[in-house]
């Protein structure tokens, strides 16, 4: 995961709002204050109101952990209750048609939540410390991730997983799923991780071997590309914690999850 800013969200993305579906044009709003000419907020008053958002306290074995009766757990307890509610209907209307319907899950802090490094490293990345905690496959899920997994499967929609871990990190990434309870399709026709070394024919327009210029945009938009096209499903819904988990198309609704912490373009 490239996390290009830390900290990006301003004050008022503490404060979630319960509306998930992120439409078209949508895709700028509330990212950055990169360009604002006034002062920043302030820093440590940001730190706190992120703790307080997901309700952070260390556990006994000093782990931090997000709070089930937090701000950040009922604004995803919204979403959730939205999603299961449109994906019934729409697998319904797609098997229907004879359709094949299918959803794409994000993996970082959509199904598998972070808040441990995010506090642990003042929120700041570093690429070792990164794949170290990555590797671990301790990460717990995002509050209602698993379950809703497991739901798009028994309404028979096919889960795919869409994730910028890199292809190193496979096996970390499908122990840390089984964990959690998100179980469903972890083989590597379902899971797509990026694969510099050897990137697939569908993305050739930003990568080719041993190259990759490919955006986060590029890469996961034209995964799903390769999803509906190639193999022939219809996206009903796409979830994800970032913009750019959602932009580029390819899906008939996008869910923005929250996250406070950090920002990838």
């Amino acid at each position: 995961m490239h996390k290009s800013l830390r900290i990006a969200a301003v004050a008022t993305a503490c404060a979630v709002v319960g509306v998930a579906v992120y439409g078209a044009g949508a895709a700028t709003a509330h990212q950055s204050t990169a360009n604002s000419t006034h002062e920043p907020y302030n820093i440590g008053l940001l730190v706190k109101d992120i703790d307080t958002y997901y309700g952070t306290t260390a556990d006994a074995n000093g782990v931090y952990q997000a709070s089930p009766t937090s701000p950040y757990a009922k604004d995803l307890a919204s979403i959730d209750k939205a999603a299961r509610k449109y994906i019934d209907q729409a697998a319904r209307k797609a098997h229907h048609r004879g359709e094949k319907p299918a959803v794409v899950f994000d993996i970082d802090d959509t199904l598998l939540l972070s808040l441990d490094y995010e506090k642990r490293y003042n929120y700041t990345y570093n690429s070792t410390t990164w794949a170290d905690y990555v590797n671990r496959a301790d990460r717990p899920a995002v509050f209602g991730s698993p379950e809703l997994v497991q739901y798009a499967e028994k309404k028979g929609v096919e889960v795919f997983y869409n994730s910028g871990l890199s292809e190193a990190q496979r096996s970390a990434a499908v122990e840390n799923l089984k964990k959690i309870g998100a179980d469903v399709n972890l083989d590597a026709d379902h899971v797509f991780l990026k694969d510099k070394a050897n990137p697939p024919a569908y993305l050739s327009a930003c990568a080719t071997p041993g190259t990759w210029t490919c955006t986060t945009v590029q890469y996961k938009s034209g995964t799903r590309a390769h999803i509906e096209k190639d193999l022939g499903y219809e996206i009903i819904a796409n979830f994800g914690d970032q913009y750019s988990d959602l932009d580029g198309g390819y899906a008939d609704r996008t869910y923005k999850l929250p996250n406070p912490t950090y920002f990838v373009s």
